[in-house]
């Protein structure tokens, strides 16, 4: 060392002298400062491209799903004064037709006008085909999104009308021509016998039936015409049916009548609503609607579909009913939820024709819009000087309320009224349930359906399907990695670990293929050997490890450290044979035949051949290499003067194991665990195959579950794009990373506590 220290010191005459300053040295340290330079640069600016990308996507999630949260925006226009109105009649009825061009207006002397939404210009009117002397004295419309118009009359009797809108297109300009038909004839229908005046009507229209109902005072007349299609002839046929009802005891203050023409509701008094059976021609019961003595029912109307009833009162507040059953499953009218509008009494509601919306107007000249489902207020706001009539267009986007002479139009911007984060979140009660549910069903076959997005069975599903498959792969993987990592012989771990980490290379695809196809329907024709299985297995190996420990040394001494495991190999394949071979025979000697029948009848656990189980094994398999690569590094990184120091003052193999190496090891091994959970979150292919796709909120094993990523990969490609159901989706992603960011935060603050705490030893 002396030598070569005074070498380098020596003139440069001495041959054994090393010149580390030649040309050759000096390019190929710079060329070396230049690589370290560029990857330093390459590594940080790579890092700040993840990290900015990932931020890009939570910006590009959250501005698609913020709209569904902003109310609704109304814009007022210029109010016009029509010159037809001062021969018009007080105003019964207005509407707006599907293009927001022509509107309609009846009136109580029998005359409907059409005029232009733009300008209020008249453009045809007509008179109906009123009896002599008589004149309109109430009005009723079908369910929302009908034309069908009923009249009550002044005789005791009805016309029925529906207003139609014809396009043509006349030298290639659109064109709008409205109509009246007369679907029962312009003949008006007798309902009241004795010829006294209807204060109020409503009607019904179905394929083959008309119900009709009106009141007088207290005095109700109900009345059904049905049509029969001769099929030979083609003749049509109608014929007449009263429905007697018990009389009321108050008088009648509105009349709705059931889409299915079962339930007649009559609002009368005060606040009371009573429900009468069309088939049974019974009273189902007297509801009192509120529970303040001084206020009263003031406005009233369906929403599309029929089912549900809202109330306004003369306190500004508003109430959502309908038809659930009790606990004694009789169908009772149930209250389900309220909305406060402000202070003055409600005098109009109107129900949207194709959404569970409505819009109320009340004394004040406050126009409010509300959506049931969601339980939502989206807006209130002053348009008025005072009470008037309200008509909503069939795209819920454009307003007019008449109201002391004046027209005044309105557009209205309410996008996505039916999304809140009670309808996410929240049990709802939705029409139809007798009571409170968690659901997800974004799509129906017609617009009465009711939107049910909730996306808590969804995240329940998304959590339960990573739950088991981490029941299985986590501790599996940490024991298998441990195991490679600490006691393995090395040449055997050399061929182990790169077979078990090519497992990873295997395509989910086709893991949830082989899932759905050939594991579900094996696991539901042997499931008395799978739950052996669970329970042999951990008997016959640890069977398997006593009964090594008690053979002659001279035996056990030929088999080489770190090749015991390869006995066990035989173990595991008898164990499986063994379990799969005794399952017929113990389902025909403890469960009938039938294992899968007495879960169900027996246990009352329900039974998806396409469950969680499966789900658990497949995905389970996805994930153990993930955990076991990662795991067996951090094990096999720990340094090995540790386990020698360990093992010199005494301690045994398994000593030094659990309480030296494993802790050394513990932030990688957390950190295995933490991706593998994130894999399972994220999980796509396996659970959309395997799952059978129910989004239902159930820990039972057997059933069938939805995931966040199942949910977006099957209904993204079928959603309207800027619809609800396409920015609830969005919503889904940005719940899953937020998750997996929160996940993953939290794991790198528990990591680096535990790299923190161990790394003195």
């Amino acid at each position: 060392m002396n030598d070569l220290a005074n070498s380098r010191m020596t003139p440069t005459s001495d041959p054994k002298r090393i010149d580390f300053n030649t040309p050759e040295l000096k390019r190929k340290r710079r060329i070396r400062a230049l690589k370290d330079h560029l990857t330093r640069w390459y590594v940080f600016i790579g890092g700040l491209a993840v990290l900015g990308a990932i931020t890009l996507i939570f910006f590009f999630l959250a501005y698609v799903v913020y709209p569904l949260f902003q109310g609704a925006d109304l814009t007022p226009k210029p109010a016009i004064t029509p010159v037809w109105m001062q021969d018009a009649g007080k105003p019964l009825m207005i509407s707006v037709e599907e293009q927001n061009q022509v509107g309609m207006r009846v009136s109580d002397t029998g005359l409907v006008l059409f005029f232009s939404v733009k300008d209020g210009s008249e453009l045809s009117r007509i008179n109906l085909p009123l009896p002599a002397d008589t004149h309109v004295t109430s009005l009723g419309e079908d369910q929302p999104g009908s034309p069908v118009v009923v009249l009550g009359l002044s005789n005791g009797q009805v016309l029925v009308f529906r207003h139609t809108y014809k396009v043509s297109y006349p030298d290639g300009k659109k064109t709008i021509n409205p109509a009246i038909e007369y679907p029962y004839g312009n003949t008006p229908i007798t309902l009241d016998p004795q010829g006294r005046a209807l204060e109020h009507v409503n009607l019904n229209v179905s394929d083959s039936t008309l119900v009709l109902a009106g009141s007088t005072g207290s005095q109700l007349n109900v009345m059904s015409l049905t049509s029969e299609e001769n099929m030979m002839t083609g003749e049509v046929t109608q014929s007449e049916s009263r429905i007697d009802l018990p009389q009321m005891t108050e008088k009648v203050k509105a009349l709705y009548v059931d889409p299915r023409q079962q339930w007649l509701y009559v609002v009368n008094g005060r606040a009371q609503a009573d429900v009468f059976s069309l088939r049974d021609k019974s009273l189902n019961g007297r509801y009192k609607l509120l529970e303040n003595a001084n206020t009263e029912i003031t406005a009233s109307t369906q929403l599309v579909g029929g089912i549900s009833l809202i109330f306004g009162d003369s306190s500004g507040g508003l109430s959502q009913w309908f038809m659930a059953r009790d606990p004694d499953g009789e169908l009772r009218f149930k209250h389900i939820r309220s909305f406060q509008m402000g202070k003055s009494p409600i005098v109009e509601i109107t129900a949207e024709q194709r959404r569970k919306g409505f819009l109320a107007l009340d004394a004040a000249g406050e126009i409010g819009v509300f959506h049931s489902t969601a339980h939502r207020t989206l807006l209130v706001e002053k348009v008025a000087e005072g009470p008037g009539i309200m008509a909503l267009s069939p795209r819920a986007n454009r307003i007019i309320v008449e109201e002391g002479g004046k027209l005044f139009p309105l557009f209205l911007k309410n996008p996505h009224p039916e999304v809140s984060w009670s309808a996410l979140w929240s049990k709802v009660w939705y029409e139809n349930y007798d009571a409170p549910k968690y659901v997800w069903q974004s799509t129906a076959a017609n617009t009465d359906f009711e939107p049910k997005m909730s996306l808590a069975p969804l995240t329940f599903g998304t959590l339960k399907a990573a739950f088991y498959a981490m029941l299985l792969a986590a501790p599996l993987a940490v024991a298998a990695a441990i195991y490679t990592a600490y006691f393995m012989a090395p040449s055997l771990r050399r061929k182990v670990k790169p077979v078990i980490e090519l497992m990873e290379a295997m395509p989910t695809v086709i893991l949830g293929f082989f899932a759905g196809l050939f594991l579900a329907p094996y696991v539901e024709g042997h499931l008395p050997g799978i739950f052996s299985l669970l329970v042999l297995m951990p008997v016959g190996i640890l069977l398997a490890g006593f009964t090594w420990s008690r053979l002659p040394e001279s035996i056990r001494l030929r088999v080489p450290d770190g090749w015991e495991t390869v006995i066990l190999v035989p173990v595991v394949l008898l164990v499986c044979g063994i379990s799969l071979y005794i399952s017929p025979y113990m389902e025909a000697w403890l469960f009938g035949g039938d294992m899968r029948l007495w879960i169900s009848h027996d246990l009352g656990i329900t039974y998806d051949q396409r469950n969680a189980l499966v789900v658990g094994l497949a995905m389970g398999f996805a994930v153990i290499p993930n955990i076991y690569s990662i795991a067996e590094d951090a094990v096999f990184s720990v340094p090995r003067g540790l386990t020698l120091g360990s093992l010199a003052l005494g301690a045994t193999p398994w000593q030094t194991m659990t309480r030296v190496v494993i802790l050394t090891a513990s932030p990688g091994i957390f950190s295995a665990l933490m991706i593998g959970m994130g894999r399972a979150v994220g999980e796509t292919m396996i659970v959309l195959m395997a799952t059978g796709n129910t989004p239902v909120m159930e820990l039972n094993l057997f059933e069938g579950l939805r995931t966040l990523a199942a949910n977006v990969a099957v209904e993204m490609p079928e959603s309207e794009v800027g619809g609800s159901h396409y920015r609830v989706l969005f919503l889904s992603a940005l719940v899953l990373l937020l998750f997996t960011f929160i996940m993953n935060t939290l794991a790198e603050l528990i990591r680096q506590r535990l790299r923190k705490k161990y790394s003195s030893l």
